[in-house]
């Protein structure tokens, strides 16, 4: 009889005995045996006592167009109103509202009446007092004719050509034209009514160029400049390019803003006067953060800031708001590069200890920018 199945049969029950009676002792011994010193744990579970778990955001500043934003309305460029500089009757067909016209139309004819008659009768006069001033000098130059009676015909000459010009005018004033190219806003005056001096004729207004009129608050209207672009957005979505060409010099005493006007091209006369828009006048760029608007936070005096990491420690950092997007905000204030907690910095406070994981972002933010009109799309991505 062969040992070596009996000795192999005794270390299979020897074996099973340990698995089955004897399991918790043995699973002791291995634990102790492939187990870590216990600082070595706890070393790596914390590496500083107290240490906060914070995800944070590797950010790095960029330059950004940072426009002065304001709201205001579309506004003619010119408007006037055509009013009568004699009393007549019209004579000519009304044009409707909203007619194109030229400069130089007649919009507005009225009787002439009675004037060419004055004008005729003004002529003759001239011609005479034009034969006695001639015939006055002649004789005043023989000595037959007073200084005096010489001078008194060439006085009457100058009333005759004074009543000449003043009949002329008169005749001028029957066709009423538009000074400009533009866009009649109501109907011109009525066939058969009456107009007396100062009666409204028309009113005309140019849109192209179209200017739009915004308020700049005090504190940004020395960051608006002469010839700065201007971009700006119509109720309508529609989108537009122009340059600011007026900025006061004096405050509104109520609201304490200062107007700015700028003029954008409207060959089409696509834009309405009265509009309301949203313009962004370029200024000055900056560098600027940009991180998800969940960032964040306040500091124990009110003081709106994002909590930074750096060697291993939470710091409160100021910034400057820019402006806001959908996908998050744009800040200033903060160092070239940054690590910004995204997550638990409304946990940790100055000095505190923490445990950094960097993200790629805060968790249901998108770091990408959406401009505002007239402000160039950024060359690069968002800072990661």
């Amino acid at each position: 009889m062969r040992p070596i199945p009996i000795i192999n049969a005794i270390l299979v029950l020897g074996v099973l005995y340990l698995l089955v009676f004897e399991r918790d002792r043995l699973m002791s011994f291995a634990g102790k045996s492939g187990a870590k010193p216990e600082a070595e744990i706890t070393a790596q579970a914390a590496p500083v006592e107290g240490a906060v778990p914070v995800q944070a955001v590797a950010s790095v500043a960029r330059a950004v167009d940072q426009g002065v934003l304001t709201r205001g309305q579309t506004k003619a460029a010119r408007r006037v109103e055509l009013r009568a500089e004699t009393s007549a009757r019209v004579i000519s067909e009304p044009l409707p509202q909203g007619h194109v016209v030229a400069q130089g139309d007649v919009l507005c004819a009225l009787d002439p009446g009675t004037r060419p008659a004055a004008l005729a009768e003004a002529q003759a006069r001239l011609i005479e007092a034009q034969l006695n001033a001639t015939a006055a000098q002649k004789l005043q130059a023989g000595g037959y004719r007073s200084d005096t009676s010489a001078a008194s015909a060439q006085s009457a000459l100058e009333a005759a050509t004074a009543g000449v010009r003043a009949a002329q005018t008169e005749l001028a004033r029957l066709k009423i034209t538009a000074p400009f190219d533009g866009i009649l806003e109501g109907d011109t005056a009525e066939l058969g009514s009456y107009i007396a001096s100062g009666g409204l004729c028309a009113t005309v207004i140019a849109l192209n160029p179209m200017k739009l009129v915004g308020y700049v608050p005090e504190t940004e209207i020395d960051r608006v400049k002469m010839g700065a672009q201007v971009g700006a957005r119509l109720a309508t979505g529609r989108e537009v390019l122009g340059r600011v060409s007026y900025v006061s010099q004096s405050a509104d005493p109520a609201t304490r803003t200062f107007t700015v006007e700028a003029e954008v091209a409207n060959g089409d006369f696509a834009i309405r006067e009265g509009q309301t828009v949203e313009m962004i006048i370029a200024a000055d760029g900056t560098k600027a953060h940009f991180l998800p608007a969940s960032a964040m936070t306040l500091n124990d005096a009110g003081q709106l800031g994002v909590r930074i990491a750096r060697d291993g420690v939470a710091h409160f950092a100021p910034v400057k708001f820019l402006r806001d997007t959908p996908e998050g905000v744009w800040l200033s204030g903060l160092p070239e590069s940054a690590d910004v907690i995204v997550v638990g910095q409304d946990y940790v406070t100055e000095g505190s200890p923490v445990v950094v994981t960097l993200v790629d972002h805060a968790p249901g933010d998108v770091a990408q920018d959406t401009p505002m009109p007239g402000t160039p799309a950024p060359d690069t991505a968002p800072a990661q």
